[in-house]
């Protein structure tokens, strides 16, 4: 297993492997964990908070969560930090404490990413839905990745970053191992809506 020691910014939001944040960075916690990742070239780890707000004392995180390395980044006008960052691969949290300015610092363990699979016949409904929220709202992926509608494990994580769920029910799917098992999970939650 690998494990590594990361700063954690725990959010109001799910981030999946593959997705993209862009964040507007002004505590000293979260200038100081930028600086960190950018002298270390490592990444930073984006937890859905449980418990807490995403400003002030330190939120309590939920247990897995998703690597974030930082892809683009500019000075605001106003003094502040625009980052763009890409989710990279899943992890649970070992242990975490609250060090300086109230930031999070997390000994983690990454899981394993999915393997690719082929977009099931029964389900390529997905696959057309995905590319209209994609057409109305996924400026980024059309940017920074290569579309794969064909692929399970990519449409899955998508739908789950666009859908208009609610952030449990993006955390438990982010929780999930099999993008089979997340797309029919998926399927379900569309028909509730």
């Amino acid at each position: 297993m690998n494990t590594l020691t990361i700063p954690l910014f725990p959010l109001h939001t799910v981030l999946l492997p593959g997705g993209f944040l862009s964040l507007r960075i002004f505590e000293p916690r979260y200038l100081d964990m930028v600086s960190y990742c950018f002298r270390q070239k490592s990444g930073f780890g984006v937890c859905l908070i449980r418990e807490g707000k995403e400003i002030g004392k330190a939120a309590l995180p939920y247990n897995i969560g998703t690597l974030a390395h930082i892809i683009d980044w500019d000075q605001l006008p106003d003094g502040f930090l625009r980052i763009d960052a890409q989710g990279a691969q899943r992890f649970e949290v070992n242990s975490h404490k609250v060090i300086t300015n109230q930031l999070i610092e997390a000994e983690v363990t990454l899981i394993p990413n999915e393997l690719d699979q082929n977009m099931p016949s029964d389900l390529t409904d997905l696959s057309v839905g995905l590319k209209e929220l994609i057409k109305e709202q996924g400026a980024l992926y059309h940017k920074h990745v290569l579309l794969d509608y064909n692929n399970a494990t990519w449409v899955s994580q998508r739908l789950t970053e666009l859908l208009d769920i609610s952030l449990p029910q993006r955390q438990s799917l982010l929780e999930l191992n099999n993008p089979l098992e997340r797309l029919n999970e998926l399927e379900q939650l569309i028909q509730s809506l």
